[in-house]
């Protein structure tokens, strides 16, 4: 059985990306934050076993702070982000059996979750991991895509997690712990790891 982590990333360019940080801390510092997440998104993710792909979302950075012996680059497809995502995972399922997607925006998920998720896909159809604003942090699928999976949702609302959450019914899957990603100052005002970034 093989595994393959996809890892959704924004181009880090001033300016674009992380708007709702933006409105309250200003560009220079949402860049700023958005960097620091990436950084711990291959700290944790650099030594996953199985094969990582890195999809970005303007253009493939190949010198660039995510190693290209650890990490496959690719360039995301799709009018918006339920297309993209199944774009990736169509990909991504031709060669490997359990695949599973991560944003680049959350601090608190661990390299043993990741592979704990992997192991627990392993035995399941499908793995979802809850955000607190009604989205997810994590989604995973073995062999095919569910139906519907990515059509008819808002992406951006606290309606995803859901919308999603009835397309799995049928299947066998498993819902992870509820997490916190990062998307405005309130989600990190409080969090010492960001303070000397507040500040």
């Amino acid at each position: 059985m093989t595994n393959c982590l996809i890892i959704f990333t924004r181009n880090p360019e001033l300016g674009k990306g992380k708007r709702r940080l933006a409105a309250t801390l200003g560009d220079e510092k949402a860049l700023e934050i958005y960097k620091f997440l990436l950084e711990h998104t291959r700290a944790i993710t650099k030594n996953i076993y199985g094969v990582k792909q890195v999809w970005y979302s303007e253009r493939v950075h190949q010198d660039d702070d995510w190693d290209n012996l650890a990490y496959e680059k690719y360039q995301q497809k799709g009018e918006d982000l339920g297309a993209r995502m199944r774009f990736a995972f169509e990909q991504a399922l031709e060669k490997h059996e359990s695949v599973i997607i991560i944003g680049s925006d959350m601090y608190d998920l661990s390299a043993l979750e990741i592979d704990d998720a992997f192991k627990k896909l392993n035995e399941n159809d499908a793995i979802i991991g809850p955000a607190t604003d009604g989205g997810y942090y994590l989604l995973g699928f073995k062999n095919k895509i569910p139906q519907g999976i990515f059509e008819n949702k808002e992406w951006g609302t606290s309606t995803v997690l859901e919308e999603t959450l009835k397309d799995l019914r049928g299947l066998d899957y498993v819902t992870l712990e509820e997490r916190n990603d990062v998307d405005t100052e309130e989600d990190i005002k409080d969090h010492p790891d960001f303070q000397i970034l507040l500040n």
